[in-house]
């Protein structure tokens, strides 16, 4: 369990109907948190420091860095000077991997997408998913109101992102919060890897816009339904399209929009 929950209290001067008055107030942490491979720092992310063993299981797994999460044996949360280190301890071969991806970004400014040395590298399409998993609109519409209600972070700072997984019987099982998007959808795979969940038979809810990254994480996690309460962009599209995912956005309490393989959701 993590000793961190995410959130700290600041005093601070609130204006209301013309009166101020000073209090306390809860305000999301965003820390920069590096991720280390056997003793190799490979990337710093700003996060909110809660969960953080699933972020580091999920980012790992997401990203390809790991192919399996028997291939990572030791993970450590080491809270440093300026922000919070990860090491990590994996198997020889996929350090190989990685180290091999490492070598891409030498010589290299200003990359947007590091670590790929070409064009088919920076939009990584994973196989697509066999997920055979059907929602009725009803079913989903309420996964978002169970999300909602489980949003603690949220509620208590207004800052966070949620991703949540809502399960076969039509349950939200599982909701991990963050300050930014794809580290709560991290955090959230990892949960489910560690719980064993059988990732073919739900849907992954977000309270976010849908990027590629995002379904591209999805279908890496083998996650058949992705919705979204705001818009996907057309990459994100193309990619659910590619890869078998049923990918909805604009999840209202009135209705939503389906772009991709709409037969998951009835």
């Amino acid at each position: 369990m993590d000793k961190y929950f995410g959130s700290s209290i600041w005093p601070v001067r609130r204006f209301e109907k013309g009166e101020s008055h000073d209090c306390l107030d809860n305000v999301a942490e965003e820390v920069p948190v590096a991720l280390v491979y056997n003793g190799i720092s490979h990337v710093v992310m700003l996060a909110t420091p809660a969960d953080l063993e699933d972020f580091a299981l999920g980012f790992s797994l997401t990203e390809g860095i790991l192919a399996s999460p028997e291939e990572m044996y030791a993970c450590e949360i080491v809270e440093a000077e300026n922000g919070i280190r990860i090491e990590l301890d994996i198997s020889s071969e996929r350090f190989l991997y990685l180290k091999e991806r490492r070598r891409n970004l030498a010589g290299r400014t200003g990359c947007g997408l590091c670590g790929t040395d070409s064009l088919s590298q920076a939009v990584r399409i994973p196989a697509p998913v066999t997920s055979s998993q059907i929602f009725s609109v009803e079913t989903l519409h309420s996964g978002f109101d169970q999300m909602e209600k489980m949003q603690v972070l949220k509620r208590a700072t207004g800052a966070t992102h949620a991703a949540a997984w809502l399960d076969g019987n039509g349950h939200v099982s599982c909701i991990r919060e963050d300050v930014g998007r794809h580290n709560a959808l991290d955090k959230l795979i990892g949960a489910l890897t560690v719980s064993r969940s059988d990732r073919e038979k739900g849907a992954v809810l977000v309270t976010s816009r849908a990027s590629y990254e995002m379904v591209q994480k999805c279908a890496s996690a083998k996650i058949g339904i992705l919705a979204a309460v705001s818009a996907p962009t057309a990459l994100a599209i193309k990619i659910a399209d590619e890869t078998n995912v049923t990918l909805a956005g604009f999840v209202r309490k009135n209705g939503h929009t389906v772009y991709s393989h709409p037969r998951r959701l009835i």
